[in-house]
This record gives structure tokens, sequence and C-alpha cells, in this order.
């Protein structure tokens, strides 16, 4: 979805602000609880949301409060799980998050120390997984840079739509280095890299196997074929292919003809 003019201009002018509060505030080693007061203004003065209307601390889950809640009339669009912006976010925090949003059937869920934002989104299935989206440090971070615009955008009060955070999410997985890696090992690349190959040497013989070994052994990073993140990507692309050659399949479908119509009886008379 493409960004306001609004809602970058508002971005770009209040990240700068914002870093200067979040590096004094680091420099500090403010508490969570401060970490949270800053996170809050940040929706307000960032994402645009209304700061003593959509944005709150009252937000019950099974019978505990998510440190803030983004909501907009009837519609919780995101819980946001806050640690002091001194410590680093770790994978049990990720999962008090994940928690928080699996139990109460919110899809979307942010986790931040104020400086490092990262978004997941949840897969209500068996079991419950999810995918991170993005993540960004404000800190290091640059108006000018469009992963933030592109990032914060969607997640503004303007941006934010289901459609719009699904179709950003397909687009982060799509083009993401583990989904990349994935679609390097698939045969119509394998062609490819055989092909070339045979115009580098004509005499060469190369099997798909040993080309895989080479790309996931030599070529490509371990991180980005191994792993939950590698198995999800790998996932996607095998269900994504699926469904392209099923759609193309139904374009190229040539449809039955019409039966020929059989003259009336008063036809056949004249």
């Amino acid at each position: 979805m493409a960004i306001s003019k609004k809602v970058s201009d508002r971005l770009a002018q209040q990240l700068k602000k914002y870093q200067t509060i979040l590096s004094e505030a680091k420099d500090r080693d403010v508490s969570e609880s401060d970490t949270v007061v800053i996170i809050a203004d940040m929706l307000a003065d960032l994402l645009g949301y209304k700061k003593y209307v959509e944005i709150t601390t009252e937000f019950a889950i099974r019978g505990t409060y998510v440190d803030l809640a983004v909501k907009v009339g009837s519609d919780v669009r995101f819980l946001l799980e806050a640690k002091a912006i001194g410590q680093s976010l770790k994978d049990n925090h990720v999962k008090q998050a994940i928690d928080y949003g699996a139990n109460h059937g919110i899809e979307w869920i942010v986790l931040s120390n104020g400086a490092v934002w990262q978004v997941y989104k949840i897969h209500f299935r068996q079991p419950i997984d999810k995918s991170l989206i993005f993540e960004i440090d404000l800190l290091q971070a640059s108006a000018k840079n469009p992963q933030f615009i592109e990032c914060f955008g969607n997640l503004s009060r303007e941006g934010f739509t289901q459609s719009s955070m699904t179709a950003f999410f397909q687009q982060q997985q799509a083009t993401s280095k583990f989904s990349i890696a994935a679609l390097l090992t698939t045969e119509p690349m394998l062609q490819a890299l055989r092909r070339e190959l045979r115009k580098v040497s004509g005499n060469i013989k190369i099997e798909d196997d040993q080309l895989v070994r080479i790309l996931q052994n030599d070529v490509l990073k371990r991180e980005t074929v191994d792993g939950e993140e590698a198995r999800q990507a790998q996932d996607f692309l095998k269900k994504s292919l699926k469904a392209a050659e099923k759609a193309k399949a139904k374009s190229t479908q040539v449809p039955a003809s019409a039966p020929e119509q059989q003259p009336t009886t008063s036809e056949v008379a004249a």
C-alpha cells in the first residue's frame, strides 16, 4: 500500500524528535514502566492514534494486562508488549507477546523496547505459529529509509487495515532472504543455472542434487536454509507456486463448446 505524504512527513518529523528522547532514555537506563510511557507517546505522535481514546493499558487477557493495546472503535488493531529500553528483546519475550495475541484471537503483535520494534503475525493453526514481519532499530533508522516509512506507515492509524497488513506481510515474506534462498533451489532456477553453466563450459555435467548442495553449503548463508524461518519460507513458496500453477491451468482451460442448437419445428416447416 502506498503511504500518504501526510503520514510519511509526520513519520520523518517525529523520528528525529524521538531518536533524541530514546537515546537519552537509554543513557539513563530507564525502567520498563517509563519505556511504556515513551512508547505510548510514539503511538500517538508517530502513528497518529488518539492517545486518550485509542491507546490503552487496560486491556485484560485471562486475568493479566498486556502493556498496550491499540483499539479503534471496537477493533483491536494490535497488541504491544514493552520491555525496558536497555533490555534486549529475547525469544521468551516473543513467546509472551504471541501468547497474549493467541489467547485473544488478535493477529498482529508488536514487541518493542522503544528503540527496537518487532512486528509479528500470528498464524492460528495447530500448533499456534508466528512470522516476524519486520524488525527495525529506530536509533539507527533514517527518515528517508523506505523500510521505516513502509513499516510504520502500515502500522499508522491512516494506513492500517487487515488487508493492507496482510499484503505487507506477503510482500515481506516473498522478498525475504529465506524465500529467495528457497527459490534458488527450485527446478526452474536449477535449470537456468545448468543452462548458464553450459555456456561457460559446454562439457560440464552437473546434477540437480549437486547444484543444491553447492548452493546450500557454499553459496547461501546457513541461516537462510536451516531453522524455523527457512522452513516457513519453504512452505510459503510451495503453497504460492502451487496456487500459481492452479491459476495458470484454470486460465488456459478452453471452455466447452456450446451444444449445437437444434432447429425448431417452425423453422423446419419453413
